[in-house]
């Protein structure tokens, strides 16, 4: 009995023996695949995006775009830009972080990929659009018309819909010299005034402390630099077509207040380089108590520009005219 007790023992043990190493076996084959299935997986996705986007170019513009990511690239990695004109992405030969491109079209798009060593996709950006506005056109036409040489038979009636929006005034601008460059490129192209006496003018030109402007349905809203608010309704009055010492000629679009606060002008008054429906880019302004001396007035033309627009967006677009 006692003999039987122990082989019974011994086989038991040695079946747990078996067991344990088949389980550690196992263990070491799940272990074994484990790491043969993390070496064969693919290589995370790498968050892509750009930067240097503005919010509108003209055409020829030249920029650049510049593509992040969340971590550094290896070695082996790359970058891959791509445009679309028409849905279809096609590669260009930029293959660093950043793009020199000229705005040709609007609408096309614009993305970044990063790319293995084997020319696999492992991070890729959201498009970036292209948005290409010329303002007044390019035609000889628009060309004249901007420069102020017209018939009267062009002008015609605009609503204040045409100006609708947010402004921001670009007298700070000038205070900070971040126009220096617009002045600098003014002067270049014409010998009769320094960048100087050019910054002499505009300073009193764009002289105000209305800060902004929001223009909605009938109303206007001037906002100081102090961040004080003033509201007031207007309606269509007419509009004046002036002629200038130089010669060429300009349309105010003129607008009369029916309600609202006090404080607000009796009349103001638009002048953008447009003389028919169409709406504006930026615009000069004029407001006062008295219809006619405001239209006597040619020294000081307050500045608006799109609130949205950036430093940059602004600068370019003076530049560009």
């Amino acid at each position: 009995m006692k003999s039987t007790i122990i082989k019974n023992t011994i086989l038991l043990g040695s079946v747990s023996l078996l067991v344990a190493c088949g389980a550690q076996e196992s263990e070491s084959a799940d272990g074994h695949a484990d790491s043969e299935v993390v070496a064969n997986q693919p290589e995370k996705d790498i968050e892509v995006t750009i930067d240097g986007l503005a919010e509108h170019y003209h055409t020829g513009d030249s920029f650049e775009l510049t593509a992040h990511t969340n971590s550094d690239l290896a070695t082996d990695q790359s970058f891959e830009w791509l445009e679309s004109q028409d849905g279809e992405f096609k590669t260009l030969d930029e293959q660093s972080d950043t793009l020199t491109y000229e705005a040709e079209e609007d609408g096309t798009q614009i993305k970044v990929q990063v790319l293995s060593k084997d020319g696999d996709v492992i991070g890729e950006s959201e498009p970036v659009t292209i948005h290409i506005d010329d303002h007044h056109g390019d035609d000889y036409d628009s060309k004249r018309v901007y420069n102020g040489f017209f018939y009267n038979d062009e002008v015609a009636d605009r609503e204040l819909s045409d100006w609708e929006g947010q402004w921001q005034s670009v007298h700070p601008y000038l205070e900070s010299g971040a126009l220096d460059e617009v002045f600098e490129h003014k002067a270049n192209n014409d010998d009769s005034m320094t960048a100087e006496d050019y910054k002499d003018y505009y300073t009193v030109g764009y002289d105000t402390d209305i800060q902004y402007i929001d223009i909605h349905d009938d109303s206007f809203t001037f906002t100081d630099m102090d961040g004080n608010q003033e509201t007031a309704a207007y309606e269509y009055d007419g509009y004046e077509i002036l002629t200038y010492e130089r010669g060429n000629r300009g349309v105010r679009f003129v607008y009369k207040k029916i309600s609202g606060e006090e404080a607000m002008p009796e009349y103001i008054q638009f002048s953008d380089h447009i003389i028919a429906p169409e709406d504006s880019s930026h615009f000069h302004l004029y407001w006062g108590d008295n219809r006619q001396e405001l239209l006597d007035e040619v020294d000081h033309w307050p500045t608006y520009y799109p609130e949205s627009y950036s430093e940059q967006d602004l600068v370019r677009d003076m530049l560009a005219h």
